[in-house]
């Protein structure tokens, strides 16, 4: 048996969000025995992702489709071609589960936009039960995950012959790569992982893409950042977020913000923490300005410090952070910021 792991990339770099895939996945091996990992890698023109997972260890095998139907991750496209491998060593579908034989016994990816799109129709295609968001492996079957906005933890058991899963990032330390960095593709690995090139499935015609609006933004990626500076309502317009720009570049920073200041159009949307945003995991969470509804907070439950700085004493932020300056943020921000301009 092997675990199946679904690689999330632009065709160009593997996130690191699939590396914390893989310490999960690895955490399910040491459950098991004799079980491999192999990394599914969908694309086009992606052979600069296949280099870089030729660094990571623990695989086993690195399967490939770089067709130009999957040039885009359109989950119409994507499920079949899991559910086909998943089906190639055998029926995956029969009345007594017991009689039922496949190579994989778990499909994993990233909790991420991608991810949350096709896994639900691997596991309908599949007819199992998926299981979303984890945050902890205790078994082969059994996993934790955060319900009721990150208030309370459930642990779910699974009896199905195939795990259909979605990891939380944060939740799990990346895996280890041979070479020092992601970039360093063009590096020469003794040993390397067995490639196996997969043909393509047709193109389901379901779904079309349309287009992509991409940022540039020489501050780290939202989801990894070590440091998250984040802007809520209390920011009052889009020119007083310009104030947290200025802080986030002393502090190597990412920018974030709250569904409110995103719905009053402060900032853009992709920049949203919080249930129905990113999850994020840093190791300094800066909130601004921010209230702390149950929906913020669950997206940064994660966070190894986090610091809360608003006028209003009764704000439920405090009631998560670590530490709490109820202060006037036009006033401590210029503070902040010339503090850190003397010492940097």
């Amino acid at each position: 048996m092997a675990i199946l792991i679904i690689a999330e990339h632009d065709n160009h770099t593997l996130q690191a969000t699939t590396l914390s895939v893989l310490t999960a996945a690895s955490e399910i091996v040491a459950h098991t025995n004799d079980t491999e990992l192999h990394l599914l890698i969908i694309g086009y023109e992606c052979q600069s992702v296949v280099a870089i997972a030729q660094g990571i260890t623990g695989l086993s095998k690195i399967l490939v489709a770089d067709h130009q139907v999957y040039q885009y991750p359109l989950a119409e496209n994507i499920a079949p071609l899991i559910v086909s491998l998943v089906r190639e060593q055998g029926n995956c579908h029969d009345e007594n589960k017991d009689n039922v034989k496949t190579q994989y016994s778990h499909i994993m990816t990233s909790a991420g936009t991608t991810g949350k799109d096709y896994q639900p129709r691997v596991a309908a295609l599949l007819d199992v039960a998926q299981i979303s968001d984890i945050i902890r492996v205790e078994s082969a079957d059994t996993f934790e995950r955060l319900i009721y906005a990150g208030k309370a933890i459930v642990t779910v058991k699974s009896s199905d012959i195939i795990k259909v899963l979605t990891v939380r990032s944060s939740a799990f330390s990346a895996a280890l790569l041979i070479v020092d960095s992601l970039v360093k593709a063009s590096l020469e690995i003794e040993n390397q992982v067995p490639v196996v090139e997969l043909a393509a499935q047709a193109d389901s015609g379901k779904s079309a893409f349309i287009k992509a609006e991409l940022t540039q933004s020489s501050r780290p990626e939202l989801t990894t950042a070590k440091v998250v500076i984040s802007g809520g309502r209390g920011m009052q317009n889009a020119d007083n977020f310009e104030l947290l720009y200025t802080l986030a570049e002393q502090l190597n920073a990412a920018i974030g913000a709250s569904r409110a200041a995103v719905d009053a159009g402060f900032v853009a949307n992709d920049l949203q923490i919080g249930q129905t945003g990113k999850i994020v995991a840093p190791d300094l969470y800066i909130a601004v300005g921010i209230s702390g509804s149950i929906q913020h907070v669950a997206g940064i439950t994660g966070s190894k410090v986090i610091v809360a700085i608003n006028n209003d004493p009764d704000a439920p932020i405090f009631d998560v952070a670590d530490y709490c300056l109820v202060a006037d943020l036009f006033e401590v921000l210029p503070e902040l910021t010339a503090v850190l301009k003397a010492k940097n």
